[in-house]
């Protein structure tokens, strides 16, 4: 059937029958590639019913579909028109794993962050009504979306302006792990009283026939209100100016379309409340969804991950550290944002439990909150995907730096991320967080150096980052690190020729261009910094005097990142006659194996190598 359909409007003559069996038919689609390619496996399974319904009700792209993160809308690529090129998902040149403006007329927004679809669609409403035309605007988030405080500043907006929008809530329960908090609460007592609907229903039906003086129906409304308030404490949509629909079973085509068809014929803001199961059809990702939330290529026959165990990761690293560390210091808290085994805090919350805290998608109140627990004498580590951390980039600077509070930042997936593309690679963290004051900055080269610098960062007065990338070590120990005297650098070769300086784990792609040049009697000098804020002016200039020719590899922007930070304190200094060459990243990039996306950007040994070549030939 899929092969058939080349845009959504071709669903509209099938049966229900038909698009039952279409929603097979998805989901066997859907586990072959993702198998293959990896992928966002269990969001996408759990939404399959819901985006043909929204697609069978509503005529995309004229009426607008706002998906939030999109990372549940495979579906939606394989009914508008991309089911041939569906193989390529998440490769070089192919489609992203996100919504992405350019790649369809039908992803009208692009999205790879949480909680965004709800003021977005707030804008397309208002440029509607602006413009005087006439289209349905439908935002679908996730309760784990809805934990979002842009969420709720979108709800506020939309209750206040009256706009027609439909929210299509969909509750499964999870983010990218159990969604936690009062919202997450809220929504479970709704789910527990499916009653209230149809009390509610009943109510007004009776209220609507009975011929009432003024009095008697401000009466009538008040006991409204009080059955509302007796089924569903608070009832918070609708108490925003809302009209709340639901919740339904999100797996029944025919419930969806005839509750979509009837918020349709809504004045004004609706919402949908639906409950979907994620992994759904997929006995190994509904088992597991957080495993499956976004999950390497497996064995779809068995749900068996095809990816090594040893050497461990970055994040594996970290994890073992801090759980070793907070054995011996009580006051050590560990803090997420809707990421406990993504940051690999999960092992820190199931030792600790009562230190652990995950703030559900509120990067923001995360940091801030962190800086009260700093306050008094604690000592918070916020864990947190480099990605993700420019959300909260405002209370880094007010809440943390500006109070220099002993805030310890643990960067994950720093750098290039590989096949989840551009709204997901941790390219800008360098860059944004140099100019900030106070603020220690680290990148660790090996196993060892991550533990030994979140060790130091733990005893350090001040605010702390430590940013390491999205792989597995070199299979260095860990089980004992240092501290490490916080600026000081290491000079692992002199050479007079030039002196390379690498960031973190390039460091040891680094290494392997050194010997290439080595083999053609060209001597580098070659340096870990360790510590990008601050420098180790005492190791470097000497080196950039002597060498009068550097190059700086780092995985991260090049514009405003450490390369540039360094020739901005040769300037500074008054060295001149100094050639830097910067190797990193330019601009926005797609997805494609980490691999291949290193050599795009020259970040091989081959790159590095060439690079050195042509930095001597141009300063000959």
């Amino acid at each position: 059937m899929l092969e058939s359909i080349r845009s959504p409007k071709d669903i509209k003559k099938f049966s229900r029958g038909q698009l039952y069996a279409l929603a097979k038919e998805i989901r066997e689609r859907i586990l072959d590639v993702v198998s293959k390619n990896g992928g966002h496996l269990a969001p996408s399974l759990g939404a399959v019913e819901l985006i043909i319904a929204l697609h069978y009700v509503f005529d995309s792209p004229k009426d607008k579909l706002i998906f939030d993160v999109g990372h549940q809308a495979y579906a939606h690529k394989l009914l508008t028109g991309r089911a041939g090129k569906f193989d390529t998902l998440r490769k070089m040149g192919g489609l992203s794993g996100f919504l992405k403006r350019s790649e369809s007329e039908h992803d009208l927004f692009g999205a790879g962050h949480a909680s965004t679809s709800l003021a977005a669609a707030l804008g397309f409403a208002v440029a509607r009504d602006a413009k005087g035309e006439n289209y349905e605007v439908i935002a679908i988030i996730g309760d784990g979306g809805l934990t979002g405080g842009l969420s709720w500043e979108a709800l506020n907006n939309i209750g206040h302006l009256k706009k027609k929008i439909i929210v299509v809530l969909n509750d499964n329960e999870m983010s990218i792990s159990r969604s936690i908090g009062a919202i997450s609460e809220y929504l479970s007592r709704i789910r527990t009283e499916p009653s209230y609907l149809k009390v509610k229903e009943d109510l007004e039906f009776l209220l609507k026939r009975i011929p009432l003086g003024l009095p008697l129906w401000e009466g009538i409304q008040r006991v409204k209100e009080a059955v509302k308030h007796l089924f569903v404490p608070g009832m918070i949509f609708e108490e925003l100016g809302f009209t709340y629909l639901g919740p339904i079973d999100g797996h029944n085509i025919e419930a969806l379309i005839e509750i979509l068809k009837r918020a349709r014929n809504v004045e004004g803001p609706t919402i949908v409340h639906i409950l979907t199961k994620k992994g759904r059809g997929y006995p190994f990702a509904e088992e597991k969804p957080e495993i499956f939330h976004g999950v390497p290529p497996f064995v779809l026959e068995t749900g068996e991950i095809l990816e090594p165990d040893f050497p461990p990761t970055y994040t594996e690293v970290f994890a073992r550290s801090l759980v070793r560390f907070g054995e011996k210091d009580e006051r050590i808290t560990a803090i997420t944002a809707a990421m406990p085994l993504g940051t690999g805090l999960s092992l820190f919350a199931k030792r600790f439990p009562e230190r652990f805290y995950d703030m559900g998608m509120g990067e923001a109140c995360a940091v801030t909150f962190a800086a009260g627990l700093a306050c008094e004498g604690f000592k918070p580590v916020v864990a947190i995907y480099s990605t993700f951390l420019q959300r909260s980039y405002d209370m880094i600077i007010h809440d943390v730096c500006l109070q220099n509070l002993p805030v310890v930042f643990a960067i994950d997936r720093a750098g290039l991320v590989g096949e989840d593309g551009a709204t997901h690679h941790g390219i800008f963290d360098i860059a944004y967080l140099l100019p900030i004051p106070n603020i220690v900055i680290s990148a660790p080269a090996n196993e060892w150096e991550l533990a030994s610098l979140l060790k130091t960062a733990l005893q350090a007065n001040c605010p702390f980052a430590i940013r390491y990338p999205k792989e597995r070590g070199i299979g260095i120990p860990f089980d004992n690190p240092e501290v490490l005297p916080i600026g000081k650098g290491e000079l692992l070769k002199e050479g007079e020729a030039l002196c390379i300086i690498a960031v973190g784990t390039t460091l040891n792609i680094a290494r392997k261009a050194v010997k290439m040049l080595e083999e053609e009697g060209i001597e580098a000098s070659l340096v870990n910094p360790r510590f990008l804020k601050p420098l180790d002016e005492e190791l470097i200039l000497p080196l950039c005097t002597t060498t009068k020719r550097v190059l700086v590899v780092e995985d991260g922007i090049i514009y405003g990142g450490f390369g540039s930070h360094l020739a901005s304190l040769l300037a500074e200094k008054g060295v001149k006659g100094i050639r830097v060459k910067l190797i990193g990243i330019k601009g926005f990039v797609e997805q494609g194996k980490r691999e291949e996306l290193l050599s795009l950007f020259g970040l091989t040994p081959e790159g590095i190598y060439t690079s050195a070549k042509n930095l001597l030939a141009e300063s000959e």
